[in-house]
């Protein structure tokens, strides 16, 4: 076992990288981050979203070992990604807003997956929100209120509302 640095949320972190550990298991074990949730450990739901550099991937197929030297961010610091003096990201404002959250699992994923879409396309279309989600199952149906918060966001971001 060997120690490996990465950055967390901002924050420089050690952990142990072990044979075959998925990054979901470490976040969520070695470094008690328990938002990024465990849906189907096989790169289906989306609820264990996360960003590395930047990018979404899911983190119950990703290495733990391939996030050494690089950037994660998860829904924990999903907040430090906001522009200005806001303590939320406009996404996380616009989920609350719109009482977007029914029993809540797959929502860190799903903010994840919106946060980095937003930053490659500001302005988006409604057919652009859903094709960019398609790969996240929410199990109780609020895909119209994802919808409608993403695009809430993307206006607040932009300038808007």
């Amino acid at each position: 076992m060997a120690n490996s640095k990465l950055t967390v949320n901002g924050k420089e972190v050690t952990l142990p990288v072990l044979e075959g550990v998925s990054l979901q298991f470490a976040l969520r074990d070695d470094l008690g981050l328990t938002g990024t949730k465990f849906g189907c450990g096989e790169h289906q739901c989306g609820a264990c979203t996360v960003l590395l550099d930047g990018a979404p991937v899911r983190s119950c197929t990703t290495h733990a070992g391939d996030a050494v030297g690089r950037k994660v961010t998860t829904i924990e610091g999903l907040s430090s990604l906001a522009k200005g003096s806001s303590s939320r990201h406009p996404l996380q404002d616009a989920w609350a807003e719109l009482q977007v959250p029914q029993c809540g699992y797959c929502q860190s994923g799903q903010l994840m997956e919106a946060a980095a879409f937003l930053t490659k396309n500001a302005q988006p279309s409604e057919s652009d929100i859903r094709q960019a989600m398609e790969g996240h199952i929410c199990r109780c149906g609020t895909y119209n209120q994802i919808v409608k918060a993403i695009q809430l966001a993307a206006s607040r971001i932009s300038g808007g509302a």
